[in-house]
């Protein structure tokens, strides 16, 4: 009988080792393809350098502004004291124990982005991230030194000269002066700016604020003289949430395709019929600071600056069509154009509606915890070895660490009484009659011991109150602890 092959394998096995082959050739990373924008002007464009504007003035002014708080106290309106322990914004004075209001900070930025991104797409993204708006100014000093995009791609291909190393070494020696402006103002917000730029001047300042210096100038020097749209493309996270925060009403940059396909070629004096509004110009690809094509749709990389919009609306009217080809809209009523129906947009939806209520609760919560803040607080840690000393006169005795934290800048003094056992004797290490100082912007720590005759102890622990008394102003502290005895005898009395 003879024998039958079944050819399928040897198929299969061809297939797999050609599909490695193809696997094989096709390289796992590719090499950047470099993005030259070209310049634009127009409405959006505008906006983005008022933005821009404002936010390199904050960030540069900020640390340079000064605010009164007192005697030894710093004089900068905006500081982080690392070694004072302490985050000042004006008026307003944060402590270490209170870092939850810079955790709820960070919730309401997080929240408050998700509400604006679900309505107006990634306008941070195009107008605010410091990403952005560095890699933009950078930008600019590359146009002036290098001219527009042409001139640029023009001399990267042409081979190097004394004009062309000159005018590469003025672009990155105008950006390293930058980064290094960045850099340097960043650092101010953790060290007093006159001081600051005084050690810098005579080179006495210390070697971790140089280093700190050097690594935020680095990375601005890289991030927005480099890597630019690599950032806001792979580095960023923010792009793969987005998708979460959008829907059909969302404003986001589109291309009307119903309106302009298909595109093509148009000169002057031909017909528009059978045709679309797009001339293929590319102009909005060559804007666009990531290099991407917004006709193709939505994509990961548009940062939703709105420079397409400019670039497609000048040749709009050049050529004599209707304006906003390009356009700040919604999908819904991209769909509603195309099939003949109206334009609107729906502010109030669940996805909003859920966004604001969190961030005016999380708003309401850190607001009252603001007002509500203790400027004055008391803290009473009993010792835990030996729960109690017994004494030859019959007295039981507790110690405990009591600490004021004053965080005014004031010296309020307070008497000191104990509720809770009749009887009960109190002394106090560092304190004459009870009466106990505070440190101003600071922690005052006492020693205070409890006495208490035995027969007056009801059980092995009492609760017991501490109580601050101010008599200048009446306002009293307290502070619940225990009171710990030995244990009762069978048959004894107390």
């Amino acid at each position: 009988m003879a024998a039958t092959v079944n050819p399928r394998p040897a198929v299969a096995e061809d297939a797999a080792v050609s599909t490695k082959a193809v696997r094989a050739e096709q390289p796992l990373y590719v090499n950047r393809i470099k993005v030259y924008p070209k310049a634009v002007s127009g409405t959006f464009r505008r906006a983005k350098w008022a933005v821009l504007a404002v936010c390199l003035a904050l960030y540069y002014v900020v640390p340079w502004l000064r605010w009164d708080r007192g005697p030894d106290a710093p004089g900068q309106a905006v500081l982080v004291d690392m070694p004072g322990r302490r985050l000042y914004f004006f008026w307003i004075e944060i402590w270490p124990q209170e870092v939850y209001f810079l955790t709820g900070l960070l919730i309401l930025g997080a929240i408050g982005l998700f509400l604006v991104t679900s309505l107006f797409g990634r306008v941070w993204c195009g107008y605010a991230c410091p990403q952005t708006v560095w890699t933009d100014l950078f930008m600019w000093v590359e146009r002036l030194i290098e001219g527009d995009r042409n001139a640029r791609m023009k001399l990267d291909q042409q081979p190097w000269s004394a004009r062309k190393l000159g005018l590469k070494v003025a672009k990155h020696a105008a950006w390293l002066a930058i980064a290094a402006a960045t850099g340097g103002a960043w650092v101010m917000y953790f060290n007093d700016a006159p001081t600051l730029l005084r050690e810098l001047a005579t080179f006495s300042a210390s070697f971790t604020t140089v280093a700190f210096l050097g690594l935020f100038t680095g990375t601005t020097y890289v991030l927005a003289g480099w890597a630019r749209e690599q950032v806001c493309t792979y580095m960023c996270p923010w792009p793969r949430f987005q998708a979460a925060m959008l829907d059909e009403q969302s404003i986001i940059v589109t291309y009307e395709a119903w309106r302009g396909e298909p595109r093509g070629k148009h000169k002057a004096g031909d017909p528009w019929d059978g045709r679309g509004d797009c001339v293929a110009c590319n102009q909005c690809v060559a804007v666009c600071p990531t290099g991407i094509d917004i006709r193709d749709g939505q994509q990961l990389e548009c940062i939703g600056c709105g420079l397409c919009v400019d670039a497609c609306n000048s040749v709009m009217a050049k050529v004599g069509r209707p304006a906003n080809l390009i356009a700040f809209d919604t999908l819904a009523n991209q769909k509603s154009a195309a099939a003949g129906g109206p334009r609107s947009f729906t502010l109030i939806r669940p996805r909003t509606m859920i966004y604001a209520a969190v961030l005016a609760v999380v708003s309401l919560v850190m607001l009252a915890a603001f007002l509500m803040r203790a400027t004055i607080e008391v803290t009473v840690l009993r010792d835990r070895a030996p729960l109690f000393v017994s004494l030859s006169d019959g007295g039981v005795r507790n110690n405990y660490t009591l600490k004021i934290l004053n965080k005014t800048r004031e010296t309020p003094r307070y008497v000191l009484s104990v509720e809770g056992i009749g009887d009960l004797r109190a002394t106090a290490e560092g304190a004459e009659d009870l009466v106990l100082a505070t440190r101003p912007d600071g922690v005052a720590t006492y020693r205070v011991h409890l006495t208490a005759p035995r027969m007056r102890l009801g059980a092995e622990s009492t609760d017991v109150t501490f109580v601050l008394r101010d008599p200048a102003t009446g306002a009293t502290l307290r502070h619940r602890s225990v009171f710990f005895g030995p244990r009762p005898q069978p048959g004894e009395r107390r």
